[in-house]
């Protein structure tokens, strides 16, 4: 005798299930595809949202956000004096528009994480007696400067689970202090306002986008 068909399991097999656009992938991974679709979308270039997930669109519309991103930070460093542009500032603003609704990508991660790598490879600095030294790549490394450098990733790599802020990019933020690139307090202030400063414009270009980007925390399930 069959067993009796379950209307519902029925039904269920037939209906089609659908992604939040939020999670919805690309064909080369994370969410750059949807930012291109809805920023085409609200421009009405049917053409560019018939082709938004073609790698070569995404690739021009990477190429064109990457020189949007540095270009603002150029022109704030030329106006203030102040260095506003930083290498691992380039990471942070792929993060933002590649995965932007992933928790590493959200302004609160990338605030924290920077924060703690700049704390982390300041407090290297104090320790090792480093401070007023030249950057490494004048001066030489010394193993004070191998032992700043081994501390600094360190603590950051910890205090980024402990505080739940993972940033990869601040890696590389602490190594550019505890390494004597930028050491100098004021200019770590201002590496700080540099990342407000982007995070700003992640928060502006994914909303366009129509994604549900979060202005400080990631949001749940991200």
């Amino acid at each position: 005798m069959d067993a009796p068909v379950n209307a519902s399991d029925d039904h269920d097999a037939d209906t089609p299930t659908t992604t939040p656009r939020s999670q919805e992938t690309g064909p080369i991974g994370g969410q750059l595809a949807m930012v291109v679709r809805g920023l085409a979308q609200r421009a009405r270039i049917p053409a560019l949202v018939a082709r938004h997930d073609n790698t070569v669109v995404m690739g021009l519309f990477a190429l064109v956000n990457g020189l949007v991103s540095i270009a603002i930070m150029s022109a704030a460093a030329v106006f203030s004096g102040q260095p506003f542009i930083f290498p691992s500032l380039g990471p942070t603003a792929f993060l933002f528009f590649y995965t932007p609704m992933s928790p590493a990508a959200s302004p609160r991660n990338a605030f924290g994480g920077h924060l703690i790598g700049v704390l982390a490879g300041y407090l290297a600095l104090v320790v090792f007696g480093l401070t007023d030294a030249g950057p490494a790549f004048a001066e030489g490394v010394t193993w004070a400067r191998v032992g700043a450098a081994a501390m600094s990733l360190g603590l950051t790599s910890g205090a980024m689970v402990w505080a739940r802020v993972p940033h990869p990019p601040a890696g590389a933020t602490t190594l550019i202090v505890s390494l004597g690139i930028m050491a100098r307090p004021r200019s770590l202030v201002v590496l700080m306002v540099a990342v407000v400063m982007l995070s700003l414009q992640a928060i502006v270009i994914n909303r366009l986008a129509g994604l549900d980007y979060p202005t400080w925390r990631p949001r749940p399930g991200g």
